[in-house]
């Protein structure tokens, strides 16, 4: 037996994933679910291995001493409540993006981890990427030198084809496309730019093809960013694209450019200026929640547990000021 036990809120597609990657890490396994349909536990048991227990009640669930963890994988606006349920019986979370759909919901999470002191990580698992962890670790060493324009763009068709298609496109169950998924660029620009933001300007548009007509809000937009240390940058998240999953990336610096898996640095002198340089990395190219890095991710929590310490990268307080951003994006977006 590992050391942590996990609950999950929630049996949908997203938990399939955080079932696999969690039973997968060094020190924790899932040994309880929590889902509004009844599943039998000698099934789930044998489909994921070891002994999970499962409920329809949450309260029964967080009840049990034994449980040190919860993974919230269910519909968006209802991460908020649980989230604050959990961390009132002690548990440790990993919440699915976004954390809530109004900027209340994520201060009342915030209120509730700080008052109960346990752990926290939020699913923005691309930070763990090795498309990410590259780019960071270019930006580092300082290769670009210091960065002035940054723009990461999330193009992916959410359509009828989709399974998230089904809820998505209620703005009371996503929000918005930067919430339901756009997301993940503004906040791998937060992580490249390496500064709080001070401002931001927002349009949005509708999509014409009949496919996205069931959409009730917004399902483009794009938003431009003046950080504090005066560098600007620009998000568009593209969720009625009719073209393959695409996670743009383009950095500017004063010693070089990245865009996407090519870079240009002055710190090398023999390179071709005229001819980008191409980083061997695994891209990010599909919003499949199987390939999403997150054991890495929840092998980083779990041991950050274990130390007493606040996860890196991906911590509550990381995805508050993402969030922020966000809400306020869209807030712009609406006037």
């Amino acid at each position: 037996m590992k050391k942590y036990n996990v609950g999950i809120i929630g049996y949908s597609w997203a938990a399939g994933a955080h079932i696999e990657a969690i039973n997968k890490t060094s020190l924790a396994q899932v040994t309880a679910i929590c889902s509004s349909r009844k599943l039998d536990s000698v099934e789930i048991s044998s489909k994921y291995g070891g002994s999970i227990t499962c409920y329809t009640d949450l309260a029964q669930m967080l009840a049990d001493k034994n449980l040190h963890a919860v993974s919230i994988c269910s519909y968006p606006a209802d991460h908020a409540k649980q989230a604050i349920m959990a961390a009132i019986a002690g548990k440790n979370l990993i919440i699915e993006k976004p954390l809530a759909l109004t900027w209340e919901d994520c201060l009342a999470i915030k209120k509730a981890v700080q008052k109960a002191g346990v752990k926290t990580c939020v699913c923005f698992e691309c930070r763990y990427s090795s498309q990410l962890l590259t780019i960071k670790n270019i930006i580092d060493q300082g290769l670009l030198g210091k960065i002035h324009y940054g723009e990461v763009d999330y193009y992916h068709g959410i359509g009828p084809w989709y399974g998230q298609f089904r809820w998505n496109t209620k703005k009371e169950a996503a929000g918005s496309s930067l919430l339901s998924a756009g997301c993940h660029a503004m906040d791998a620009l937060l992580l490249c730019m390496g500064s709080e933001f001070e401002s931001v300007s927002s349009y949005s548009a509708y999509s014409a093809n009949s496919d996205f007509a069931k959409y009730d809000y917004p399902t483009s937009s794009v938003s431009i960013i003046k950080f504090k240390n005066g560098a600007v940058g620009k998000v568009a998240s593209v969720i009625d694209c009719l073209q393959p999953y695409y996670f743009h990336f383009h950095l500017v610096g004063s010693e070089g450019s990245l865009l996407d898996n090519k870079f240009y640095s002055t710190k090398f002198g023999s390179l071709n200026k005229n001819k980008w340089s191409e980083l061997s990395m695994k891209m990010l190219d599909s919003g499949d929640v199987s390939d999403h890095p997150y054991q890495t991710q929840f092998e980083a929590f779990f041991k950050a547990i274990e130390e007493g310490k606040e996860m890196p990268l991906t911590s509550l307080n990381d995805a508050l000021k993402t969030h922020e951003l966000i809400f306020a994006a869209d807030k712009s977006s609406e006037k």
